[in-house]
């Protein structure tokens, strides 16, 4: 279906590929993988035409199509319905539409036999593009990956650029494409609708090719890893979890290889050397060199898994109870995010939050550090020091620090030469550690975070969101501090892999309180299968529900929900608002931090920090708001339906 052919590409004379080689066929279902910087994405790039090879060629069938998810959607904009935008994968069924309505039009004043004939076969081909059933494809997909059924209509504009970037995934997947190329898909994704997107891969009919750091993810949606690394594409016949076995068996062979070639090489180069000056040896001599010049060299095994072994050291350990929630209720106006609600965190807890975003988790996480205002009991524990990572941290890093400035900056005992053991566990090695904030990448500023953040000698972690922006190796190094990790810790995480390594206990909430799952998250996947194969579906609730008399719709219970419904409305159009100002004073904020001149004046680059920071508070407790005002308004819709 396509074929890449002895592919080399350049970037300012640094070879990205050489001599690279890549067949996809039908229903071939790949995950790209490789660390950050080797190419990944430039390559999907290179598939779609964006980019030209350098040398070498990329081929593809005539029938193929392609559809393409890259993070410069993000910026994507539309005063359409974002149902409307999705419905835009259906370009010749659409047409149809218009052709149809245009000869319903003339069939007005014209009733001749030519115009009916015209109208039956439009009406035939609409119906063999199954015309009648898009929309209720285009709302599955919608809904499928996190929209509520009242978002449907509304402008895609209004969104952020995360829900955006849904609505254009939802499109792709729509248009059917024989190769769909995702970039990083679940960056923008919760929980539910990551798995909602995984099963329409498994049951995909064309080929699929998806760059994505989430493991679990490429595990449950490909059949063939292909691994970006030393200029080349290697391919390997399985899902990622194959992948990473095989990999560690052909870098043994490789290695043997290369230590018995090392010696054979030390072996003729002594020969050489020893008889270099005798005439009687001189055709042995020159034979041998001539050998170790045509010589295939074997390269050295370079492993890029890293190990992290430091330890976590506390000033005190935290009495038994950490923090304690006693009937808590926590609501925003009418909006109510939990309701007399209790739990308790002990030291030792491994706790993951998880669940759908809009739910509230952040907020209770904010509840849980204090930060938060509530209804109710929170009650710290003895000898507990807190320490809180979330993503906002990233901007309050100083950007004229260096990094190994910043730790130092953090307020830990630690010395410099342990700062750079610290730092070189999160792979920033030799010189690194004296790059500026300001020159490093999304990932490499969360392992500055992170780091600092575990280095802090607190005994109990708030982590809110830690994988983000992290690479395969990066979320591992986290992993494996945490597994090293004495103390306790609460994260919200969607990412599953990381989920399954460090908690030991699963909360989530639930008709606005917090449950918990005594055990790992592989036991809580389980329990809860058992728990939706014995409930009801949807179906089967409608008809549980219908009764031979139509509730009337003059009972001051309904006009009751009328008015809550219209009020909710108000107060969700109040919040777009809200959002659309934050995100464009936000905007203005980037602008000026990325403005070189302003650095001249610490005091300036200061305030706008803060501001930005307070920005970005506002800019998430605004849409945590919002995304629960929809599902309250989806609710009470259904209601009165």
């Amino acid at each position: 279906m396509l074929s890449i052919s002895n592919l080399s590409y350049y970037i300012g004379g640094r070879p990205l590929y050489e001599n690279a080689n890549l067949h996809i066929k039908p229903k071939d279902k790949i995950g790209l993988v490789g660390q950050n910087g080797t190419g990944k994405s430039t390559l999907l790039k290179i598939i779609n035409g964006d980019y030209q090879p350098s040398t070498g060629e990329v081929q593809k069938a005539k029938d193929c199509t392609i559809g393409f998810l890259n993070q410069d959607l993000l910026s994507y904009q539309s005063d359409d319905s974002i149902l409307n935008v999705a419905l835009a994968a259906f370009k010749e069924t659409l047409a149809l539409q218009e052709e149809i309505d245009q000869v319903l039009k003339q069939m007005e004043t014209d009733y001749s036999d030519e115009i009916i004939n015209r109208l039956a076969k439009l009406q035939d081909r609409f119906e063999s593009n199954e015309g009648y059933t898009i929309k209720a494809k285009a709302e599955e997909v919608l809904e499928g990956i996190g929209f509520q059924t009242a978002d449907l209509n509304k402008p895609l504009r209004q969104f952020s650029g995360g829900w955006r970037m849904r609505v254009m995934l939802a499109k792709l997947l729509l248009e059917k494409p024989s190769l769909l190329m995702l970039d990083e898909p679940t960056n923008h994704l919760d929980l539910p609708s990551i798995q909602w997107v995984e099963n329409y891969l498994k049951n995909y009919e064309g080929a699929v090719i998806v760059v994505s750091h989430d493991q679990t993810f490429l595990d449950n949606c490909i059949s063939t890893t292909v691994e970006v690394a030393n200029q080349t594409l290697t391919t390997y016949p399985g899902n990622y979890t194959f992948y990473k076995e095989e990999k560690k068996l052909r870098m043994e062979l490789q290695q043997n290889a290369y230590e018995n070639q090392q010696q054979m090489i030390k072996q003729t180069e002594r020969f050489i050397e020893r008889f270099r000056a005798k005439a009687t040896k001189s055709n042995q001599v020159q034979s041998r060199i001539k050998a170790l010049e045509r010589m295939d060299r074997v390269h050295e095994v370079v492993d890029d898994e890293a190990f992290v072994n430091f330890k976590f050291k506390f000033s005190q350990k935290s009495g038994r109870d950490v923090v304690v929630l006693d009937h808590v209720s926590k609501s925003y106006g009418d909006l109510v995010i939990l309701k007399n609600t209790s739990a308790r965190i002990e030291r030792g807890d491994k706790i993951a939050l998880i669940g759908a975003n809009g739910k509230g988790k952040s907020t209770l996480l904010r509840i849980i550090d204090g930060s938060e205002k509530i209804q109710g009991n929170r009650a710290e524990g003895h000898n507990v020091i807190k320490s809180f990572f979330a993503q906002h941290q990233l901007e309050a890093l100083t950007l004229d620090n260096e990094i190994i400035q910043e730790m130092s900056q953090s307020g830990s005992p630690k010395t410099e030469t342990e700062l750079r053991n610290v730092l070189g566990c999160f792979l920033f090695t030799n010189d690194d550690v004296f790059k500026k904030i300001k020159v490093l990448s999304g990932g490499e500023k969360s392992r500055v975070a992170l780091a600092k953040t575990l280095i802090s000698e607190a005994n109990f972690l708030l982590l809110d969101e830690p994988t983000n922006h992290l690479d395969f190796q990066s979320v591992n190094i986290l992993i494996q501090a945490l597994q090293q990790y004495e103390g306790t810790f609460v994260t919200v995480s969607h990412d599953r892999h990381f989920i399954k390594g460090v908690a030991n206990k699963i909360w989530y909430i639930e008709d606005q309180e917090i449950k918990e799952y005594p055990g790992t998250y592989e036991e809580y996947e389980f329990w809860r299968s058992q728990q939706i194969e014995n409930t009801p579906s949807k179906q089967e609730v409608k008809a549980a529900k219908k009764s031979p008399v139509e509730t009337p719709r003059n009972t001051p219970e309904f006009q009751q929900a009328k008015k809550d419904l219209k009020k909710l409305e108000e107060q969700v159009e109040k919040t777009e608002k809200e959002i659309e100002s934050l995100e464009i004073l936000k905007s203005e904020l980037e602008e000026k931090l990325a403005d070189p001149e302003v650095y001249s004046d610490e005091e300036k680059v200061q305030k706008i920090q803060e501001s930005y920071q307070n920005v970005q508070n506002s800019l998430y407790e605004s849409t945590a708001k919002w995304e629960s005002l929809v599902d309250q308004v989806s609710t009470l819709q259904e209601k009165l339906a």
